[in-house]
């Protein structure tokens, strides 16, 4: 089966990924051309199936260290391979594809832990990470071969199992005279800096900390539910900065940490934001949404200065995900770094509300044609080598 892959031409791939926001999955439909940094990505299709809203607080109370109980985590785990292979049903009908045309699913699942840090346990130090939605049930759902699991291998290697983004970033930002730093604003933030005319060992990627998780936490909770996120900016663009709530947040160890590092979620969950919230308490709803808007600019800003822009020259920033979309945090960005050029991936070949499901198909690409898929220099891993755990699709008849 894998040879047969590999000696196609062109291979078509879907690419599945539930972020840290767990609002929902992303299904990317993708055709690739060769392999390697030779790689070709065309996009066929791309949607997104909305969880509905008992299904992500089911997922969000079973993220963190004392989330998801064993049979919980169990039947989610059972549940969402339903769903994942639901959404492969459906972007192949969008496109007009038969199932059978698919040669690979890439399936990143849905995080609910991540623990990059060692602990020492009897004998050894060990991390661990944990994706939930059961690659078994997408492959026998859909007949195709499964590519699941990526972060552990770059773990089991040293690294930190994130980011993922670095080379899909190198494969499609690169530039022979230009400096890049690619700016991906989703639940947590990550940068990938790209020097000009630079090899992939050269890059550096990591995370920044909060993105939009906090904003959303506080938006959700400020105003019971009704809203989501802040739409437009328009609660930061209406409030004004607390800086004794902004230094206070600025405090999480987290921020002091050196590259290579990545963040889970879970450390800018209820927990931080509600223990911030109560020590300063009686500030206006908008207020505390500037703030924790004005927190993510600072610390991109923060890290870029110091561990990015101070070392090689750049003369452009690419954003994506969604805070790319809110004007705020666009502008806090550019006036806080006014000499770098500011770009949207829409400019580019893959559109930003696709490019992690994209990616997801680019590293179960890799994998099937023997080729590794991490960023040592991003994550701190020993060695580059081949992500994720393969499920065969079924049986030839």
């Amino acid at each position: 089966m894998l040879e047969q892959i590999r000696e196609k031409g062109d291979v078509l791939a879907i690419g599945l990924m539930s972020g840290t926001s767990a609002d929902g999955i992303d299904v990317a439909l993708v055709k690739v051309h060769g392999a390697g940094l030779d790689t070709q990505l065309e996009l066929q299709a791309f949607d997104v199936l909305r969880f509905s809203p008992a299904v992500r607080q089911r997922l969000l109370t079973a993220m963190g260290p004392k989330g998801a109980g064993n049979m919980e985590f169990c039947l989610l785990s059972s549940y969402l391979g339903e769903l994942f292979a639901h959404a492969c049903h459906h972007i192949v009908k969008k496109a007009n594809v038969a199932m059978e045309d698919v040669d690979i699913i890439g399936l990143h699942g849905q995080t609910l832990y991540h623990h990059p840090k060692r602990e020492n346990m009897p004998g050894f130090a060990v991390t661990g990470t944990i994706q939930a939605g059961s690659a078994a049930v997408v492959a026998e759902r859909t007949g195709r071969l499964v590519v699941s699991d990526f972060r552990s291998r770059d773990m089991a290697a040293g690294g930190q199992g994130a980011p993922l983004v670095p080379y899909l970033d190198y494969i499609l930002y690169r530039h022979r005279s230009r400096g890049r730093v690619a700016v991906n604003i989703g639940g947590i933030a990550n940068v990938t800096a790209i020097p000009a005319d630079s090899e992939l060992d050269a890059i550096m990627a990591f995370d920044t900390g909060p993105g939009n998780c906090l904003i959303d936490m506080a938006v959700s909770r400020l105003t019971n539910g009704t809203l989501a996120y802040d739409a437009g900016g328009k609660m930061a663009l209406a409030g004004k900065v607390n800086p004794p709530l902004l230094d206070a947040l600025l405090k999480h160890p987290f921020f002091a940490q050196a590259p290579p590092k990545s963040a889970d979620k879970a450390a800018f969950g209820e927990e931080f934001l509600g223990q911030a919230l109560a020590e300063h308490p009686g500030l206006h709803p908008n207020d505390i949404v500037a703030t924790l808007t004005a927190l993510t600019v600072r610390t991109i800003h923060s890290a870029l200065m110091e561990h990015v822009l101070q070392r090689t020259r750049y003369e452009e920033m690419i954003l994506s995900g969604g805070g790319a979309l809110n004007p705020v945090l666009v502008s806090g960005l550019q006036q806080a770094m006014p000499k770098l050029f500011i770009t949207r991936s829409d400019d580019y070949s893959i559109p930003s509300k696709a490019k992690e499901a994209v990616m997801m198909a680019f590293l179960a690409h890799e994998t099937v044609m023997g080729l590794a898929g991490n960023v040592p220099s991003a994550t701190g891993a020993a060695r580059r080598v081949i992500l994720g755990s393969i499920t065969p699709g079924a049986l030839p008849a």
